[in-house]
């Protein structure tokens, strides 16, 4: 199913609290995310509710988790392009309260640019799969290894990633992708763009 980003709001009330949206952000370090994980899309962020008639989007970006409208949200994709997927079950009421809670909790949070799923601090892909497993218990995602994603797709720019870590890439360092969560099995395409 086909929505235009100006269709995005009341109009769609299948939207619902814990959908996931992800897009593809035309900045340099975000675009060598997708080239890493060999994706189209290198951010996520996770509906936690509505104003008026647009919803509202929870993100982890530089340099900190926040919210925005998702109309605001999808503009930053290149072209408009977006794909909102959800979890195989409805989440319970109980479970979309937990989940703004979890997200609310993680407001402010400074963004983690070396992508490490076990620090504190936040990026895109391990903020969405935190709240989702606080919220309702699912783990939504690969948890991978640097070196277990770098090798998968041999074409990723090593000396960029060389150059990011200043000179010693942290192969066992855990991380999470956009693209794994994007092709979790928790997970089925409501939207795409």
């Amino acid at each position: 199913m086909l929505k235009h980003i100006d269709s995005i709001d009341c109009q769609f009330p299948e939207l619902s609290v814990g959908d996931v949206v992800f897009i593809r952000i035309p900045v340099g370090l975000f675009l060598k995310v997708a080239e890493a994980s060999n994706s189209w899309s290198n951010h996520v962020g996770i509906i936690v509710g509505r104003d008026g008639a647009d919803w509202i989007v929870a993100e982890s970006c530089v340099p900190f988790v926040r919210k925005r409208h998702l109309r605001e949200f999808v503009a930053r994709s290149e072209r408009g392009r977006f794909v909102v997927r959800r979890m195989n079950r409805a989440l319970t009421e109980i479970e979309q309260a937990k989940l703004r809670e979890a997200a609310d909790r993680r407001m402010g949070l400074l963004y983690h640019t070396g992508f490490d799923l076990h620090s504190r601090r936040q990026f895109c892909s391990k903020f969405v799969r935190e709240v989702l497993e606080e919220a309702c218990g699912e783990a939504v995602g690969d948890v991978e290894t640097f070196a277990t994603l770098l090798a998968r797709n041999p074409q990723t720019s090593l000396a960029f990633w060389r150059m990011w870590f200043f000179g010693f890439i942290p192969w066992r360092r855990e991380t999470v992708t956009p693209d794994s969560l994007l092709r979790s099995s928790h997970l089925h395409t409501l939207m795409a763009n």
